[in-house]
């Protein structure tokens, strides 16, 4: 398990989302189950966890324990799912029809995911530029780049990556693909390759990647489908724990628990609060501690959100 994905913010994020060690919790990004095996350890026999993954390769790392029901699926369709697990359980329909005692999102991709150089999400490697979290269907990124036109092309780079000469970068995939097409890592790094600061070439291709990624697997989209899902799912007082790694979904969670949508638009009951289904838990966001960042970088950048679910 450790081989493939070191959990962030494991202990403060189970410790966290595991109130009643009776419960039924779900982890909606299983990965390498080593969030899901930190819950199972809190949990006693009455206990249940629903993990999710949409990526085959996780699913894989299946942790062999009764009390957990693994789902190969997007973490957008949670709500589906937990109806649907509710209707296939008996043992679990009662307390599921009651809601969740606490879900957890680790948004951040696995190490196994960035280290597989045949899934072309890292510069580190010269290969398929593919970057699709389930490889069975959906658009790639050699699509993207291939495809897109150079506007819709600048808009992902600066939205989802914030690149610097984001109108640059698609001027210059746009006339890469013209020459000869961009189908592998090694080709879209050398489309760019005139832009890329000096001493700064890895971070900045780290933001092309990161906005590539997002597009490919549409995770700004399923990140707000998760929220109002995770919202409907969870019973009253459940717990809702989200490790984001960049501003733009730690900005959107932040304003899902804060406002009830993913923009931040305050409206309003008749008595003046704020119609939203959490409350928040930690004011600010738990940070790693600096012995996690020096063994694990991608802590570098991790933040813990946790919220309470309101009552009606």
């Amino acid at each position: 398990m450790s081989e493939y994905h070191t959990p962030v913010l494991l202990d403060e994020s189970v410790s966290a989302l595991v109130t009643n060690p009776s419960g039924i919790y779900a982890d909606v990004t299983f990965g390498g189950g080593g969030h899901t095996a930190g819950i199972l350890s809190r949990l006693n026999e009455d206990g249940h966890v629903i993990a999710f993954d949409r990526d085959n390769d996780a699913l894989q790392n299946r942790i062999d324990d009764p009390r957990l029901t693994m789902v190969r699926a997007d973490f957008r369709f949670i709500h589906n799912f937990v109806l649907a697990t509710a209707h296939e359980r008996e043992d679990l329909k009662g307390r599921l029809e009651e809601g969740l005692d606490g879900i957890l999102a680790d948004l951040g991709v696995s190490s196994h995911q960035f280290d597989t150089a045949e899934r072309g999400f890292s510069f580190r490697y010269d290969a398929p530029l593919d970057m699709r979290m389930n490889r069975e269907g959906g658009i790639t990124a050699a699509d993207v780049v291939n495809s897109y036109p150079q506007e819709d092309l600048e808009r992902i780079f600066r939205l989802y990556g914030e690149v610097e000469n984001a109108r640059k970068v698609a001027s210059l995939i746009v006339s890469a693909r013209d020459r000869k097409g961009i189908t592998t890592t090694g080709d879209l790094d050398s489309a760019i390759g005139s832009v890329l600061p000096k001493f700064a070439e890895h971070k900045f291709l780290a933001k092309v990647y990161q906005a590539l990624r997002i597009e490919v697997n549409h995770e700004m989209r399923s990140l707000g489908k998760f929220l109002e899902g995770a919202a409907d799912s969870l019973k009253e007082g459940g717990i809702l724990a989200v490790i984001t790694y960049h501003s733009l979904e730690d900005r959107m969670v932040k304003n899902y628990i804060k406002t009830g949508n993913a923009e931040g638009i305050e409206e309003k009951d008749m008595f003046g609060v704020v119609r939203t289904p959490f409350e928040a838990v930690n004011r600010k966001p738990i940070l790693p501690e600096e012995n996690e960042i020096a063994t694990n970088t991608r802590a570098r950048s991790a933040k813990l959100r946790i919220a309470r679910k309101k009552g009606n």
